[in-house]
């Protein structure tokens, strides 16, 4: 591995921890000014650094003490790959389901593309069906 690849590791773990911390405002600054964040369902990607905000308040508001569990990160050239496991308990609105209390967990796959000392581009491939199942009305949980 080289020092920039370590270097972008360390940046996302960083990331991860401002995340968990809810320091979204800090968290963005670890981004390019004209991010570029891809994700399931939107039909181009999304820009900017306060779309990556309001994105990940979203999270935060539903899922208020969620943590992010790194399974296995390796980082090549400008680019790092990372498996999480994302869990909290579910005590906001998220999507069209009002909290439940319900503690709910799950994966993603997730490439981000550094420019410099910031992260440029995401690519996110979240388990959101395993979520809306645990948090749907008639689910009893997991």
């Amino acid at each position: 591995m080289t020092a920039s690849a370590d270097r972008n590791m360390a940046l996302i773990r960083t990331a991860y921890q401002l995340v968990e911390s809810g320091d979204l405002e800090e968290a963005a600054q670890l981004l390019t000014e004209d991010f570029i964040a891809n994700v399931p369902g939107s039909p181009a990607p999304l820009r900017g650094r306060e779309i990556w905000r309001q994105g990940t308040k979203v999270m935060k508001d539903a899922f208020p003490d969620l943590k992010i569990d790194v399974q296995d990160m390796f980082g090549v050239g400008d680019k790092v790959t990372v498996l999480v496991h994302m869990h909290g308990t579910h005590l906001g609105v998220f999507q069209q389901f009002e909290a439940t209390g319900r503690q709910v967990g799950y994966r993603s796959v997730e490439v981000y593309r550094f420019d410099g000392h910031r992260i440029a581009e995401e690519w996110v491939a979240p388990d959101l069906l395993s979520l809306m199942q645990q948090i749907s009305p008639t689910s009893t949980g997991h």
